[in-house]
């Protein structure tokens, strides 16, 4: 049920902000100000890596070169708070609160998973 209320929140603050990506700052707010914005920053972050690797795998089997490999190591949806955080903490100097979350989570991904082809 947990899940199924924090999808449905998610979708809501999703629709609300017009398909925009979410800012670095909107995150922190969430986080802090809701009752369970990690979680629901959490999910989001899930949602931003999974789109990631879909765009990648679809460059990939377009003959294009993808943003990131895989290559066989493991990605799970577990990590992408990890790496979100990870790559904000490297590279704080780079960042400012009015830029997308997306750019952070794709940076930490390129980083990460480079492509070795």
């Amino acid at each position: 049920m947990r899940v199924v209320r924090a999808s449905a929140v998610l979708a809501l603050l999703l629709a609300a902000a017009g398909a925009q990506a979410m800012s670095i700052r909107e995150m922190r707010t969430l986080e802090a100000n809701e009752k369970e914005g990690k979680i629901y920053a959490s999910y989001y972050l899930v949602g931003v890596m999974e789109g990631l690797r879909e765009a990648s795998d679809i460059a990939l089997r377009n003959g294009q070169k993808p943003s990131f490999c895989i290559e066989g190591r493991r990605l799970e949806p577990t990590m992408a708070r990890a790496l979100y955080q990870s790559e904000l903490s490297r590279n704080a100097d780079s960042y400012e609160a009015d830029m997308p979350v997306q750019l952070v989570v794709k940076a930490a991904l390129q980083n990460s998973f480079r492509c070795t082809h």
